[in-house]
């Protein structure tokens, strides 16, 4: 079963990861390049991206006439996607241990950042249609 683990963090929060000190951040991103070892020696990391800021992003909708209309920057935005790891394990549970092990990466001064990781299942197929 595919799953995807997206690490959300508060917009002007504790991961604001190009503030913090180096050291502290060169702990977090050697945590990461650790995470992303052991879930490709495990076989389970099917694919991880970060994420640029929200600063970066665009809304995006079809106008009337089928083309692009754009709308953001967000400043009000509570919260933001920072990467996300598509992991395939045998059980829901997996997901979560890693999930567990995503959100404890080090901020500042070492302590874990405990960031929620939403977990949902990627589908392979739509669910079925119940015939009326």
């Amino acid at each position: 079963m595919k799953y995807i683990m997206m690490m959300h963090t508060p917009k002007g929060g504790p991961y604001q990861v190009a503030a913090w000190p180096q050291k502290d951040f060169l702990a977090h991103i050697d945590f990461m390049k650790r995470f992303h070892e052991q879930l490709s020696e495990s076989g389970e990391l099917v694919g991880a991206e970060g994420l640029a800021g929200p600063d970066q992003a665009k809304l995006v909708r079809a106008g009337k006439d089928g083309k692009p209309v754009t709308d953001g920057v967000f400043p009000e935005t509570k919260e933001f996607l920072a990467g996300y790891w598509i992991v395939e394990v045998d059980s829901p549970e997996r997901a979560y241990e890693l999930a567990a092990q995503a959100s404890a990466a080090p901020g500042p001064g070492g302590a874990p950042l405990n960031l929620a990781i939403e977990v949902r299942e990627v589908m392979s197929a739509p669910p079925p249609q119940e015939l009326p």
